[in-house]
């Protein structure tokens, strides 16, 4: 059986992507659409959306996932050049970036799901090992996060002196 490629452009107005995204906004579309808007076209047999959703479909529908994923992994699919796979990355990146963003007021540690949500983002995608200290003013407001030393898949050195010298300069008291 030939299955005929449905191209965006024939989808009715509601449902093409970026039409939709202007009617209702960036939430009324899925992770394949928004995805789809950036490749701007799949291949010869699916489209843009449908190309992203069998991508998002080997990573289990997970964006954390994908942006673990290098050129190589994305060369697999047939249209997925170097070009889509790096907008397609960088945007990972950017959406990083921006939940890293520090706000304007230093935010305050209260337990250990605050430190959770502030090394996440940086933390989550690593391939190896890193130790980090966070320096800390008397009223638990952040002044610095610092990465002292990248290790192995498995471990990590972090010499006390290191971790002292930058605590004093950095004049934090926690």
């Amino acid at each position: 059986m030939n299955k005929q490629k449905l191209n965006i452009k024939q989808w009715s107005k509601a449902d093409r992507p970026r039409e939709k995204m202007m009617a209702k906004g960036s939430e009324a579309l899925s992770d394949a659409e928004l995805l789809g808007i950036l490749i701007g076209s799949g291949n010869t047999e699916e489209s843009a959306v449908e190309l992203m959703r069998r991508i998002l479909a080997t990573c289990d529908n997970n964006l954390n996932e994908l942006g673990k994923w290098e050129v190589r992994n994305f060369s697999s699919f047939k249209g997925m050049g170097p070009a889509k796979s790096l907008t397609i990355m960088a945007a990972l990146e950017l959406g990083k970036r921006r939940k890293l963003q520090e706000s304007k007021e230093r935010e305050q540690i209260r337990c250990s799901e605050d430190i959770y949500k502030l090394f996440h983002p940086l933390m989550c995608d690593l391939p190896q090992e890193e130790f980090w200290i966070l320096l800390l003013n008397q009223a638990c407001k952040v002044i610095n996060k610092l990465r002292i030393s990248t290790g192995g898949i498995d471990g990590t050195y972090a010499d006390v002196r290191t971790i002292l010298r930058e605590a004093l300069i950095g004049r934090a008291t926690q």
